[in-house]
């Protein structure tokens, strides 16, 4: 064994410890901490011969980058839907690291089987049937391409082609329809060699994200073949959910596949409150939630559902002789794209075995009051306008005069020590967006976020 490998094994327990302390600092420092620190680039280091051990690598990490990292473990980073990750899940991460599993094969099963718990926890949290089969993946983006590839294989299926044995060019040309699809439907269909020009937009609701029904069922009327439709439960701008239950009702009429992305709006279901904008949601054929947003673990986590795994099977099965049996209910290394990966389940497992469902709903509900709270703050702030209402935990606003992108940078950079907005744009005005999802945020960070915004719209327009 190399000497400073044996000498680190040898030291692991007071390397551990080393860790923990900066790890704790690191966290006990998040709400002082500027959220986005005013640093500038690094000049990357060469490779050194001789490394000098973990201490060594722990102390020139804690000198050279840990400075430099956002505070979006913290309560106050509003931007891309992200999570913290609670005290549960994050000892479920390090035991993910300490135990290093791998959870894809029945002739290591442990991990297989704590994975296939999770998921029957996950199912039960979202109101999902037990028709639904589900599989951990990095994040929304894998799980809306693993639903979308399974639909692709679908699409084979009616009309009587294999498109894992014989490729997407034996379907022709496929249509995709959808009201306002994340920018990762377009990603996955050009993975998926569908095409991003295959996604067709559907026109919406006035003054909404979800799309209108009527005007869907006329695009459906005119297809001459299968399609698929991809519904939103929680659109990235505004929160916006697709009447499920209505599209479900069309599908039973036309025949589509119906993939929902529910990334973050799926948690939507843990409040009695808000349960009914996800009413439907069991009738999908193949469903995305992101695990790392409102779920609270550590990137990258997400979860894909579908009722037809015999479909994904087919086109993720790996034969290889180490590889166990694809048989009928297949190991998961046949069902996603990833043949190793590691435990992603026990980060899950340990927070929802924590905190069950009445902790998640607690988290839900006052992520959900802070976004009202702001965006009430935001319409009350002289210079701000709120494009849409906070329906659930997205404040969607912008400048009240001038609002080009340039501005609208100049007042997310001025708040960037105490809060992170990120920029978008809502019914083709430029705007800023501000998303939560974190178990941390409270009361107090909404008034500090309030109270930063209102001085640096104060600054921009002086």
């Amino acid at each position: 064994m190399h000497p400073q490998l044996a000498s680190d094994l040898h030291q692991l327990a007071p390397h551990l410890e080393e860790t923990r302390q900066l790890a704790l600092a690191f966290l006990d420092g998040l709400d002082e901490r500027p959220v986005i620190p005013p640093t500038g680039s690094v000049t990357p280091s060469t490779l050194v011969e001789d490394g000098g051990g973990a201490r060594v690598a722990l102390a020139d990490f804690a000198e050279r980058w840990l400075p430099r990292l956002s505070g979006s473990a913290g309560p106050r980073y509003f931007g891309f839907v992200t999570g913290g990750v609670t005290p549960a899940a994050l000892a479920g991460d390090w035991l993910t690291s300490t135990v290093d599993q791998t959870p894809t094969s029945t002739m290591d099963p442990a991990g297989q089987q704590l994975e296939r718990e999770t998921i029957g926890w996950l199912r039960e949290l979202f109101g999902l049937s037990d028709a639904h089969n589900g599989t951990f993946v990095s994040g929304a983006t894998m799980s809306n391409t693993v639903g979308l590839a399974i639909a692709r294989e679908w699409l084979g299926e009616r009309l009587g082609v294999d498109v894992a044995e014989d490729g997407v060019g034996a379907l022709g040309r496929v249509r995709v329809l959808s009201g306002s699809a994340h920018s990762s439907v377009a990603k996955a269909l050009s993975v998926l060699g569908l095409g991003r020009s295959a996604l067709t937009a559907v026109p919406v609701l006035p003054g909404r994200e979800a799309v209108d029904v009527a005007a869907l069922a006329r695009a459906l009327a005119q297809e001459d073949g299968p399609c698929v439709v991809v519904a939103n439960a929680g659109t990235v701008n505004t929160a916006d959910f697709d009447d499920l239950r209505a599209l479900a009702a069309l599908r039973d009429r036309y025949g589509f596949w119906l993939h929902v992305d529910a990334a973050f709006g799926g948690f939507a279901a843990l409040v009695p409150e808000h349960a009914e904008l996800v009413a439907g949601l069991d009738l999908a054929d193949s469903v995305c939630v992101d695990l790392h947003k409102w779920l609270n673990v550590p990137y990258d986590s997400a979860v894909q559902f579908t009722r037809r795994p015999d479909l994904q099977a087919r086109v993720f099965r790996n034969a290889a002789a180490y590889l166990g049996p694809l048989g009928e209910d297949p190991d998961l290394v046949h069902l996603t794209p990833e043949n190793s990966r590691r435990m992603r389940a026990l980060a899950a497992w340990f927070t929802l075995r924590a905190y069950g469902r009445t902790g998640h709903r607690e988290i839900v509900e006052r992520c959900v009051t802070g976004a009202r709270a702001l965006g009430t703050a935001v319409a009350d702030i002289e210079g701000l306008r709120l494009l849409a209402p906070v329906r659930l935990n997205v404040v969607c606003f912008t400048l009240a005069s001038d609002p080009t992108p340039e501005r609208l940078a100049a007042l997310a950079e001025g708040l960037a020590a105490d809060a992170f907005v990120t920029p978008t744009r809502y019914a083709g005005e430029p705007a800023l967006r501000a998303a939560f999802s974190n178990w941390r945020t409270t009361e107090a960070d909404v008034r500090r976020t309030a109270t930063a915004l209102a001085d640096a719209v104060r600054k921009l327009t002086a």
